[in-house]
């Protein structure tokens, strides 16, 4: 993939719309392939390879999603979701590496710009494993899960001292994800931030059963597109392009949340605009 190439949004015609199939032999024939720009980085590119090979965590996020989609009617939490989530992260992260924001692993630790990328990308990608087990307390139940992935896939590109402090790092950014996390690096302040920014229509990308819609799908529906770009007057700017009122939901209650406390909110910008139905209620706001 070229540096252009991120995948924040993903047409549900790609395999997404799949994941409803009830035979587990099918789900992973429509296998979701994770992939970033990974801007010539050796070991972004490796965390792919090494995650892509992995059945097990791949049927860990089907099990996330079948508790999310099937059992509970919320939005999709699979691995869409997740390479979604990645995506945004890993885009969000080099746009304030290219301001002068220097993440955790470099100020703390003197590692690579690189690294920083390594943990928003596994970060990303393995937060809400706990949903395979519980919606409750499910970032909670992500780091144990997630802390014996990091143990199989880190020694394959770390040496032992830089692998335990990149999990170490990794799993903090996945329990700050929760709503009152306390995000104490950039990278974990990404993390929560893009996880939220998977709230374009496809977020509902997956039918619902008659009776299960929740009100995560509904506002799902009226979100038309998410735009993360290099700002003017701070290093992002995020557009978010509304078809309904209901979409106001998910910009109150979940962007809003996941970004205040993030560590980010002086360098994010994020501009809510309204479709034509929509401007005799609505205008045009920024957070």
């Amino acid at each position: 993939m070229n540096d252009e190439s991120f995948e924040t949004e993903i047409d549900p015609a790609a395999g997404a719309g799949d994941e409803t199939s009830r035979d587990l032999e099918a789900r992973f024939e429509r296998r979701i392939v994770m992939n970033v720009p990974d801007r010539h980085s050796p070991k972004l590119r490796k965390v792919m390879e090494l995650v892509n090979a992995d059945d097990d965590l791949y049927a860990l996020w089907t099990a996330a999603n079948v508790n999310a989609v099937e059992r509970l009617g919320m939005t999709d939490h699979g691995p869409v979701h997740v390479k979604i989530v990645m995506n945004i992260a890993v885009r969000m992260m080099r746009l304030l590496m290219e301001a002068g924001v220097e993440p955790g692993v470099v100020s703390n630790y003197q590692m690579e710009s690189q690294d920083a990328e390594v943990v928003v990308a596994l970060a990303a990608l393995l937060h809400d494993l706990g949903m395979s087990i519980h919606r409750t307390d499910h970032e909670s139940y992500s780091l144990f899960i997630a802390d014996s992935k990091l143990r199989e896939i880190l020694p394959a590109i770390y040496p032992p001292r830089e692998r335990t402090i990149m999990r170490s790092d990794v799993l903090h950014a996945i329990i700050a994800h929760r709503s009152d996390g306390k995000p104490l690096t950039v990278e974990a302040g990404v993390v929560r931030i893009a996880d939220a920014l998977d709230m374009a229509k496809g977020r509902s990308r997956i039918p619902f059963a008659a009776g299960s819609l929740s009100i995560h799908s509904i506002s799902a529906a009226a979100v038309e597109s998410v735009k993360i770009e290099r700002g003017t007057g701070k290093p992002i700017a995020i557009t978010v392009e509304l078809s309904g009122s209901a979409g106001l939901f998910q910009i109150d209650q979940l962007l809003r949340n996941k970004l205040d406390g993030s560590g980010l909110e002086h360098l994010i910008e994020v501009h809510v605009k309204v479709g034509p139905e929509e401007k005799g209620l609505l205008k045009d706001f920024t957070l």
